[in-house]
């Protein structure tokens, strides 16, 4: 699995000068750290975002290799939305951060 490092140079990279979001997102790694993105700013600072993701990294992993459906994963709890109606209508740019945060060999 990659480190918290690791994933956060891939979103940097992935996001580039800017992330389309139109609006912060923050993904609450379960304990294992945050990855915060601004626009184009990507940081593992913990502030708020108007989007909150709180997920486990190996969940994380699984939803960018599409094994892991993003409803099955909220039905579980195994996945936590701040605001479900704001994660609706950013679903496909949040699915291609995820499949960015994951490789081969993540």
């Amino acid at each position: 699995m990659a480190s918290l490092q690791e994933l956060t140079e891939r979103v940097k990279s992935g996001v580039g000068h800017e992330s389309g979001l139109g609006k912060s997102v923050k993904f609450d790694l379960k304990g294992e750290g945050f990855i915060h993105i601004d626009g184009g700013t990507v940081s593992n600072d913990d502030k708020p975002a108007d989007l909150t993701i709180t997920i486990s990294k190996a969940d994380l992993k699984a939803m960018g290799k599409r094994e892991l459906n993003p409803m099955t994963a909220v039905m579980r709890g195994r996945m936590r939305l701040s605001d479900m109606g704001l994660a609706m209508s950013l679903q496909p740019q949040v699915q291609a951060l995820f499949s960015k945060m994951v490789t081969e060999h993540g």
